[in-house]
């Protein structure tokens, strides 16, 4: 039997490509898709709105609708979309993936105490790429230390309604994890005026936005007399919305529940 995937945000961009993703991976099957109250795609038909063509499912306002029929769920959506969408993956027991980002701590210990009634997996970054890259950072970190500064820039479409991105802020706590500190105490999100001298051990993180780019990322851990930068660019959506299903799958067979992440699925941790 085929692993039937439960699809969120079936108007958004990243909804789109994990419809092709799903008809695209073998042993793969779509139970349904929701979109939010109010959008002009409710009813129409899924696979006119991902521009593949008839595919006999009706968009749904409401995940419950479609629940019934899925193994598991992939939410790309908003923070608070997400913890609703969570809440009812919960109440029926069925798996979820969550690629959304932006969340406040608040959100995250809701999930986590939701994650401990059914397996949950969140990550900022679907991208097997990706996460390479998280994993090189904190190695990176870990070796060269403290004595090189570390810059992340992140550059995304001008939609985008989150700033730093999640994948920035997940390279910013790789490092500080290898220097055991706390991003959020050693982080600059912003610099303007008569700073002075850079602090060491801080972080930098500054957020770009503008045109359609999918999204770019560049650690910089600069030394005295050398300078190491690792980058991403991410030319597609794809490559996201196909790890995003890879987790689904891996997701599917967690028999108990619990809280996880891309480092889980592809055995980084």
């Amino acid at each position: 039997m085929p692993i039937r995937v439960a699809i969120t945000g079936a108007s958004g961009r990243m909804g789109g490509s994990v419809v092709h993703a799903v008809r695209t991976t073998p042993g793969c099957a779509i139970a349904g898709a929701v979109d939010r109250l109010g959008s002009p795609v409710l009813g129409k038909d899924l696979g006119e709105v991902a521009g593949l063509g008839p595919l006999g499912i009706r968009v749904e306002d409401d995940l419950r609708k479609v629940m019934k029929k899925a193994d598991v769920i992939v939410d790309f959506t908003t923070p608070e979309a997400s913890l609703a969408h969570l809440r009812e993956a919960a109440r029926a027991g069925v798996p979820i993936v969550i690629g959304t980002t932006g969340f406040q701590d608040s959100h995250m210990k809701s999930i986590r105490a939701l994650s401990r009634k059914i397996p949950t997996l969140l990550s900022p970054n679907m991208s097997v790429a990706m996460n390479v890259l998280f994993r090189l950072a904190y190695d990176a970190a870990r070796i060269l230390g403290e004595e090189y500064d570390a810059e992340i820039v992140e550059m995304h479409h001008r939609m985008k309604i989150d700033a730093p991105s999640g994948t920035a802020l997940r390279l910013g706590q790789e490092v500080a994890r290898a220097w055991n500190q706390d991003l959020r105490k050693i982080a600059v999100l912003r610099r303007e005026g008569l700073t002075g001298e850079r602090p060491r051990g801080a972080i930098g993180i500054q957020a770009l936005r503008g045109g359609d780019v999918i999204g770019d990322h560049t650690l910089v851990f600069a030394g005295v007399g050398e300078r190491l930068e690792l980058t991403h660019r991410a030319g597609s959506r794809d490559n996201f919305a196909r790890g995003a299903v890879r987790a689904a799958r891996w997701l599917v067979g967690k028999k108990k529940p619990g809280f996880y992440d891309m480092f889980d699925v592809l055995g980084l941790r």
